[in-house]
């Protein structure tokens, strides 16, 4: 997703370009893997009362605009508000980004994070969730090295487990960022949906990693192995400790662009549970 100073793709012809390889369509066949015993290690899933803040315990939040728009020029002001951020009664966590002035920004959202709450390494880490729609929009589920206060990014590494462009509603990108491959030189694949869209359904997005591979998933169907030696071969390979989750929908940016006359807000991601385990 997005990290400190660093500058992402422009357009999506920059992304082909740049990128290490190119969209996986839903309609190859599907991929298999032996199946695996998992032991579920944390989980959160937003059974909240309606307009409760997320659990503290396992939740903390950015605040405000971060430097230099989170290092892509990005446009929202973060907030830890209910209008922003909060549960529905149903089981779900909504981020909402909004149109609408505040301390000096255009729009507001939020972004939460499980730093030094929880971060684990290796393992199963998932999330069932909507995505909002819109050119401009930025959603992301992603992760950070716990080290990055020590260690700067990329140093620290960053798993990219879903984030899509508002703009192009069927497709997201799974990415790794470290050493040597960051910023427009990260490692990513594209995954289309052939039918249907982000934002009008539920998927699961998830990927599974050890101590010599990175795999990502979308509804279980693998579109992307990173081995550590196909990493080693563009940089250093910074997989080896643990990291911590976050999820945010970002207005415009590097990334995405910036939103337009017709691009609806609000906007939200409905998060229906976030799971965390390890192998037996």
């Amino acid at each position: 997703m997005k990290s400190f100073n660093k500058n992402k793709f422009l357009t999506l012809f920059a992304t082909s370009a740049l990128c290490f390889s190119a969209i996986n369509c839903e309609q190859e066949s599907v991929q298999t893997l032996p199946e695996r015993n998992w032991e579920l290690t944390w989980s959160d899933e937003f059974n909240g009362n309606s307009g409760a803040s997320p659990d503290a315990s396992k939740w903390s939040y950015d605040i405000g605009t971060g430097n230099g728009g989170w290092g892509n020029q990005e446009l929202e002001y973060y907030t830890n508000r209910p209008e922003n951020i909060s549960m529905d009664g149903n089981g779900n966590l909504i981020i909402t980004a909004k149109k609408e002035s505040y301390n000096g920004s255009a729009f507001t959202s939020a972004r939460i994070k499980t730093k030094g709450l929880f971060d684990q390494q290796y393992g199963r880490f998932e999330a069932r969730l909507k995505t909002p729609y819109g050119p401009g929009l930025w959603p992301a589920f992603w992760m950070l090295g716990a080290n990055m206060d020590q260690v700067p990014w990329p140093q620290c590494g960053e798993i990219d487990i879903m984030e899509l462009r508002g703009q192009e509603p069927h497709i997201i990108n799974g990415t790794l960022h470290g050493p040597g491959y960051s910023g427009g030189a990260a490692i990513t694949k594209m995954h289309g949906l052939q039918n249907g869209r982000f934002d009008t359904d539920f998927h699961i997005f998830a990927v599974e990693w050890d101590a010599d591979k990175v795999d990502f998933f979308v509804d279980d169907y693998l579109y992307q192995r990173l081995t550590k030696e196909e990493v080693e071969k563009k940089g250093q390979w910074v997989y080896n400790t643990p990291f911590f989750m976050i999820l945010n929908v970002a207005v415009g940016g590097n990334y995405v662009g910036f939103p337009v006359d017709g691009t609806p807000f609000p906007q939200k991601m409905t998060v229906d549970y976030v799971r965390v385990y390890k192998p037996k």
